[in-house]
């Protein structure tokens, strides 16, 4: 446990202590923007390994167990989890690296209507289902730290591009929201699946189909609640 423990700590620090204080801007300065975000994608692709392997070695010490009904959590997150990292990958997002902020008369359309952080909520998605749908001490340190990096994530980025932008930020805001769906249902933004993408949807459905499939053979375990 305590490989992991060091791992998760890690992971996170790398993120926060890294991308999120001055020490981004000193590296950036010295190595160029494009360099360092590579150096800072194969660090966190690095620590994300290291944590799956530590989690998958830890022993298993229950503290709720697997419960009927959140053992099917993941099967309802994951394909919005999936749309997300689609759609966020895919999309155009101004609150992304190397993105410019937005202009004049800018509207929230496709998947930022539903959260201006999609890549980070299909992370903190996957990471809460799979925490409640296992219920062990090893999944509360792995899925939880991972779930802490993410959310608290999207709170940093928006304090980030609330300095960066100045007035531009705060029509941007009252246009989309943190969290999912919160803009559309305060009357904010307009839930528009052809905006998202049509192929976006599908795409995310069959990947949750493959994912089903690949499930018990990478992690040895159906991801259905049999």
């Amino acid at each position: 446990m305590t490989n992991l423990l060091l791992a998760i700590a890690c992971f996170i620090g790398a993120h926060f202590l890294v991308s999120s204080t001055r020490l981004r801007a000193i590296l950036v300065g010295a190595l160029g923007e494009r360099l360092y975000l590579g150096f800072y994608s194969l660090l966190a692709l690095w620590l994300l390994i290291w944590a799956g392997f530590a989690y998958h070695a830890a022993p298993y010490q229950e503290l709720w167990g697997h419960l009927p009904g959140l053992a099917a959590l993941p099967l309802v997150a994951m394909p919005l989890a999936l749309l997300l990292l689609v759609a966020g990958y895919t999309s155009v997002n101004p609150t992304a690296v190397m993105q410019r902020p937005v202009g004049p008369g800018w509207k929230s359309t496709g998947i930022l209507a539903v959260t201006r952080h999609p890549l980070m909520w299909a992370i903190a998605l996957w990471a809460l289902a799979h925490l409640a749908a296992n219920g062990d001490l090893a999944s509360l340190i792995f899925f939880g730290g991972i779930a802490i990096m993410a959310l608290a994530g999207t709170r940093l980025l928006d304090a980030k591009k609330r300095r960066a932008w100045g007035e531009r930020w705060a029509p941007f805001a009252a246009a989309t929201s943190n969290l999912p769906f919160a803009a559309i249902t305060q009357g904010r933004a307009r839930f528009d699946p052809a905006g998202i993408g049509w192929w976006r949807l599908a795409l995310a459905a069959l990947l949750f189909a493959f994912l089903l499939w690949l499930h018990p053979i990478v992690i040895g375990v159906s991801a259905l609640p049999l």
